[in-house]
């Protein structure tokens, strides 16, 4: 089974980490994730800069540059980065601009309808979002005008979910990650987001699942093996994302 890794962290302390609300990561380096992913056959990711990262690039940049061209960067700037610096991340592998709204870190959500359209017609990037989907209605009208919007985590919460999936009606995507952290029956919300829309779905392992209530392990990928078939599967673990990200 190909996987394309939607949501993973690299976590260098030879960079700068950012105390977040009290909280440090543990070190989680490019040799920890190959070493919890051997027996997967991963042929490509996304490394997502976290709230404990900032607006830093170089962590991501060192680490897109080990990992080689079949990953690329989920990154977080400032709505006042300069065409030349979101030009020149592009070329070294960024794909795509992270607004945390649930932990912070990030640029301020108040700036998504202005960065969202401008790094989309400059370098063809989407936007993720880390927010419960509780929350989603305050935006859903600046998320729906939106040309290409993915949300963390199948949106977190069990009351959030019928927001979420009226913007999965509207063509935004949604990272199947993180399930020791949700307030959800995955493998319902699973089949509900899939119904609406096939191409929805991107699988993560999300590792090193900072400050989730139980980190990734193996069953995550076997509750999409039980529920899907074989071609749900190609699309949820591989196709979707590389896609996504990759403008195939």
């Amino acid at each position: 089974m190909q996987i394309f890794d939607a949501h993973l962290h690299i976590i260098d302390f030879n960079f700068p980490i950012i105390e977040n609300k009290g909280y440090v990561p543990p070190q989680y380096t490019i040799e920890h994730y190959q070493n919890d992913t051997a027996q997967l056959n991963i042929l490509g990711g996304a490394i997502v800069s976290g709230s404990f990262q900032g607006f830093d690039q170089n962590y991501l940049l060192h680490a897109l540059k080990q990992l080689g061209p079949s990953f690329c960067g989920v990154t977080q700037l400032p709505y006042t980065v300069t065409d030349d610096e979101l030009l020149s991340l592009n070329e070294h592998g960024v794909k795509a601009l992270r607004f945390n709204i649930k932990r912070g870190g990030s640029e301020d959500i108040s700036k998504l309808d202005y960065f969202a359209r401008r790094v989309y017609e400059l370098v063809s990037w989407h936007c993720e979002l880390y927010i419960d989907s509780i929350d989603l209605p305050e935006i859903s009208h600046v998320i729906e005008s939106l040309p290409a919007i993915s949300i963390d985590h199948l949106g977190l919460s069990q009351d959030g979910l019928p927001h979420l999936l009226k913007l999965v009606e509207k063509g935004v995507r949604v990272k199947a990650t993180g399930f020791g952290r949700v307030d959800l029956t995955v493998p319902k919300t699973l089949n509900a987001i899939y119904e609406i829309n096939p191409d929805a779905l991107m699988f993560g392992t999300d590792l090193p699942s900072t400050r989730a209530k139980r980190p990734f392990e193996f069953g995550d990928i076997e509750i999409i093996q039980q529920n899907f078939d074989e071609q749900a599967c190609e699309k949820i673990f591989y196709t979707n994302a590389l896609n996504w990200y990759f403008n195939c």
